[in-house]
């Protein structure tokens, strides 16, 4: 499946087994594409992929810091992604 790269990423049709792959190639690509920040939509649900999400941007060389998006961008269903420079 080809993902378009347009700085936002929605995993809504995505499970957490899905992620391993995924976030560092988009991630990457982004950076690659010189993208500085990227916003992934996780949803609000049962916070299972949100978790998930943050647990890999923690460890992730690429990522600067990261944060929940303010109510305008989502809230706590997406997180706004620094990338390293």
């Amino acid at each position: 499946m080809r993902i378009p790269i347009t700085g936002e990423l929605d995993l809504h049709t995505f499970r957490p087994q899905d992620l391993g792959d995924l976030l560092p190639a988009y991630v990457g690509e982004c950076r690659r594409l010189g993208r500085r920040e990227i916003r992934i939509i996780h949803g609000k649900g049962t916070g299972t992929l949100r978790t998930t999400v943050h647990a890999w941007l923690r460890q992730a060389p690429d990522v600067a810091s990261y944060r929940l998006a303010d109510e305008t961008a989502g809230g706590w269903g997406a997180t706004i992604v620094a990338l390293q420079r």
